[in-house]
């Protein structure tokens, strides 16, 4: 019992250490200030800002609350080990080691200190090379990130998709609303890979396919990123999906170009033109910001387009469910043996160690 006590006795050290490091009082005034915007007459005139402030204030309270129930919870555990009753020992470990992954998760949050990381995020998925396959692929990793996101009680919603020609998805688009979405989902920026035996091909041979997701952040108020009208060509064209009783009729689609950069987006899943090119402003905005923030041409002309194929050589991680089950991701060795629990959005440990990788 002993050793327990002095386990627990350093995790409240370690917690005690990392909370000084935050700025609590400053999520606290944070907390006012969205309180007080919450409570003016025309707050919810604007619906979608006034969802985005809401769930600001919700996430932080959240925050907020994590770290003082891992205190409160420590200091119970503490006193009841100190009883020393062996009867309990059992249980009192479990309890440290549900404690040592809530510090774990909040221990990942001191590192999402880019400018843009507590932000949502806009997340594409692309088929690559593969038919068939790859847009299937496709399809199940999209299953994937909504299982993941359903975890983290964040919310998505698909703003641009485009269906595969017999199955699955040549791409598509979500808006991810959470706090620190984007400084999580960033580590899934890149190529994945996936070797399986092919639902698709009758002799059931293994086959190789790939899809690239791109992630950037979704630019929140307070954030300023300067579109001049004379950088921007806007196209218009017919949607091709769902959108409402005017799609497919009406030139409802908008494609924008950030001329400087070359930099485009597109949404065509809205009801009205007017609504679509608002959203594409609104990804256009995220991807300004990372490519602005972006220091390697190469990931410059990654977010162009021009440099990360969806193929063999890319990939960030592999995914292999024949003739052996494992998932490994490439950047940083991490590997697991059970595909099936990341596929079905187990995912905190590939982003947990990839994001220590980065300031190590």
């Amino acid at each position: 019992m002993k050793e327990l006590i002095l386990k627990i006795k350093a995790l409240q050290a370690r917690a005690a250490d990392l909370k000084s490091k935050l700025d609590l009082a400053g999520w606290q005034k944070q907390i006012i200030d969205l309180e007080a915007e919450m409570a003016t007459k025309d707050f919810w005139l604007d619906n979608d800002q006034a969802r985005q402030v809401s769930q600001k204030a919700a996430d932080l309270k959240s925050e907020l609350s994590y770290w003082s129930d891992l205190e409160d919870n420590l200091q119970s555990l503490l006193e009841l080990a100190e009883m020393e009753d062996e009867s309990l020992m059992a249980d009192l470990e479990k309890q440290l080691s549900d404690l040592e992954i809530v510090y774990g998760n909040l221990e990942i949050k001191t590192m999402l200190a880019g400018k843009y990381d507590n932000q949502g995020a806009v997340m594409s998925i692309y088929a690559g090379a593969g038919g068939d396959d790859a847009q299937d692929w496709a399809a199940m990793i999209l299953r994937m990130y909504l299982r993941y996101i359903e975890k983290k009680n964040w919310k998505a919603v698909i703003i641009e998709e485009s269906k595969g020609s017999e199955a699955g998805l040549k791409s598509v688009t979500l808006e991810i609303s959470g706090y620190y979405a984007y400084g999580y989902l960033k580590a899934e920026s890149g190529v994945h890979r996936l070797v399986r035996l092919s639902p698709f091909d009758a002799d059931q041979a293994r086959h190789t396919s790939f899809a690239m997701v791109e992630v950037i952040p979704v630019i929140g108020k307070g954030v300023e990123i300067e579109l001049k009208d004379e950088d921007l060509k806007i196209d218009t064209f017919r949607a091709s999906g769902h959108g409402g009783q005017s799609v497919n009729t009406t030139d409802s689609a908008v494609r924008i170009t950030h001329l400087p950069t070359k930099l485009t987006a597109t949404c065509q899943n809205e009801r009205s033109q007017l609504q679509n090119k608002e959203t594409a402003l609104k990804i256009l905005k995220g991807k300004l910001a990372r490519f602005n923030e972006a220091k390697q041409e190469e990931e410059k002309q990654r977010l162009r387009g021009e440099f990360t194929e969806a193929a063999w050589g890319n990939q960030i991680r592999s995914y292999v469910l024949h003739p052996y089950k494992m998932v490994k991701d490439h950047r940083t060795d991490y590997e697991v043996k059970e595909p099936s629990k990341v596929l079905d959005g187990d995912l905190d440990q590939f982003i947990e160690v990839y994001l220590k990788s980065q300031i190590e």
